[in-house]
């Protein structure tokens, strides 16, 4: 049999970041140094503001006391944000995971010292604190004033605000950790005898978009062999972090488990649930497409192992550095700018793109500080659909590069703004992709494959949170799951979407238990729904403003998460709290359908 490969083949072998701009290596003085010396910062900031907020300093104090806080925050994450990259980039090397418990450890010793300032600053009554939100020498932490005092009736006192702090490191975060290593190390054998691989999860996954169904079926089968064997463990983690959010919610009196998830979004509930009923009401565009789906492959029945079945056999592949050009060719047809700064992340080895054992799956684009600049991460497979995702991440990443100018404090967006810049990255890698192409198959197979993406990040993303919802519901309710019972909640959800027009299998029941989102950021999902669908909306305001569209964009994105989602959409002339704006975007992904239908008809 064969084993799992050091450095498999791809066309990106090789392509590795360089995080020299943080830190030299694992032993970089400069990292201990850092974590000193926040360490020192940190308590002399203390020693100076400690009771001061609670009476109200004047504007120009105030200013002064957050752009010391903005730098210690800075110097104390940035180790901490080196730990986890080299972490996410080798989970097996146990060097890794030591500076990464090692920096969490610092880092919840020095926030013990910086804690007090915004809890005073919670303290303050609301007139003497929107006087000074309002006073001009504050103006550039205005947002981050008003957004830490919406979480003012959930504060509990410093003491046990502490006390959580420190134990989450051997809680909330030992567990997260737990998982990451657990799914990263599995290895997923596909196939038998002499044609066997034992191929990591990532690799294994990608057999789902294999045009051969044997293969497809025969890695579902695998996989799901795979997350069997570590169902206990897994399952175990799940319960327990579960469990830790009711915890958190009654300590914090959030009345619902996805209260905290809104507040720091910056989203009313009745926004979701708008969000949420929109697109479970328009499931039917879900189940036309995997009819029409289902025809075009000459199958009898759809299985979920043939969802991401391609519609031909021959799709291109596309190796890294056609996929690099492809990519920049996009963004420079949009603004030159935005190409310049991806540009920067090829030049500067700013992607780790290569696949390999013990390396996390999925991708990512880490902001890390605004001193330095973004990290990506993605596992290029030489795809067609590796193309798009990275384009989505190097979105991110153009987001993350622009917004470092309002600093450290307002520089990450909520989640609902996160997924702007990557999935509107995506769609004009899509349309380069669509336009490049001639053969009708290959037109409808691109076009395919971008209906199923948008159907991942709308429909699927929604599932998941209803999935979220019941599962926390259920947990709350009879205490502690079994998988099985977890398994009939995901089954059930999943139903919904696909009607009778995709069959789930029982191995699909287990599915669950690798989606990482559920373990690292409880309720995140339905943010994808949101980006996606305002995306969707920003995209057909470009078309239609042309040029003058583009600074309007750039300025959004360049604003970071310095004002409420609702202000930064304002200049673009977008309201997402309108119930009626998510069937705009539902619109458009309806038309993408109707659009393979024509194709379907010509390409036959």
């Amino acid at each position: 049999m064969h084993t799992v490969e050091a450095t498999p083949r791809s066309s990106a072998t090789g392509v590795t970041w360089d995080l020299r701009d943080l830190y030299i290596g694992l032993d970089d003085p400069a990292l201990e140094r850092d974590l000193r010396s926040a360490l020192e910062r940190a308590q002399a900031f203390e020693q100076k503001y400690r009771g001061r907020v609670r009476q109200g300093l004047d504007p120009h104090s105030l200013y002064e006391a957050l752009a010391e806080l903005e730098s210690i925050s800075e110097q104390m994450d940035k180790p901490l944000i080196y730990a986890h990259l080299l972490h996410a980039s080798d989970t097996q090397n146990p060097k890794h995971g030591a500076l990464l418990q090692a920096t969490q450890e610092r880092h919840t010793q020095i926030r013990q010292h910086l804690l007090f300032f915004e809890l005073e600053w919670m303290d303050l009554p609301d007139d003497t604190a929107q006087q000074l939100i309002n006073a001009p020498e504050v103006a550039r932490y205005r947002h981050y004033l008003e957004k830490t005092r919406l979480f003012r009736p959930h504060k509990l006192s410093e003491p046990e605000e502490k006390i959580l702090d420190l134990k989450a490191n051997t809680g909330t975060r030992a567990f997260q950790r737990l998982f990451s290593e657990l799914i990263s190390g599995m290895t997923v054998t596909v196939g038998r005898g002499k044609a066997a691989q034992k191929l990591t999860l990532d690799q294994a996954l990608t057999k789902l978009h294999e045009p051969d169904r044997a293969v497809r079926k025969s890695a579902a089968r695998a996989i799901t062999q795979t997350l069997q064997n570590n169902a206990r463990v897994l399952t175990y983690i799940f319960n327990t972090l579960v469990l830790d959010h009711k915890i958190n919610d009654e300590l914090r009196k959030f009345p619902s488990p996805m209260h905290s998830r809104h507040l720091a979004n910056e989203i009313e509930p009745a926004t979701v649930d708008a969000l949420m009923t929109a697109c479970e009401s328009a499931y039917d565009i879900v189940q036309d497409y995997y009819r029409l789906k289902k025809r075009l492959l000459g199958l009898r029945t759809l299985y979920d192992y043939d969802r991401y079945a391609p519609i031909i056999a021959e799709l291109p592949r596309c190796e890294w550095h056609e996929g690099q050009r492809i990519v920049l060719e996009a963004y420079r047809a949009f603004s030159p700018a935005a190409a310049q700064i991806v540009q920067e992340f090829f030049d500067k080895n700013w992607i780790d793109a290569e696949i390999r054992f013990g390396k996390v799956g999925g991708a990512f684009s880490a902001s890390t500080v605004p001193s330095a600049h973004p990290y990506i991460l993605v596992n290029y497979t030489d795809k067609l659909r590796d193309v798009m995702t990275l384009a989505h991440e190097l979105g991110h990443g153009i987001h993350q590069y622009l917004s470092r100018r309002v600093g450290h404090l307002q520089a990450d967006t909520p989640l609902t703004m996160a997924e702007a810049a990557s999935t509107f990255g995506e769609i004009l890698t899509f349309r380069k992709l669509l336009e490049g192409s001639s053969d009708p198959k290959v037109k409808l197979a691109l076009l395919c494959s971008k209906i199923e993406d948008s159907f991942a990040t709308i429909f699927r993303q929604i599932v998941l949170t209803r999935f979220e919802q019941k599962l926390h519901e259920a947990r709350r309710t009879h205490g502690e799951l079994p998988p099985e019972r977890i398994g009939e909640i995901w089954l059930a959800t999943n139903q919904q979407m696909f009607g009778d027009s995709v069959k789930l299998t029982d191995d699909y029941r287990w599915w669950w238990l690798y989606i990482s989102h559920f373990i690292h950021v409880p309720f995140y999902c339905y943010a994808y729904a949101f980006g996606e669908l305002l995306v969707f909306a920003l995209y057909q305001k470009y078309l239609h403003e042309g040029e003058a569209f583009v600074p309007k964009y750039l300025e959004l994105l360049a604003a970071g998460g310095s004002d409420s989602p609702q202000r930064l959409l304002a200049p673009l002339g977008v309201n997402a709290s309108d119930p009626g704006f998510w069937n705009t975007g539902l619109d458009f992904l309806r038309s993408l359908v109707e659009e393979a239908h024509k194709l379907a008809r010509h390409a036959s």
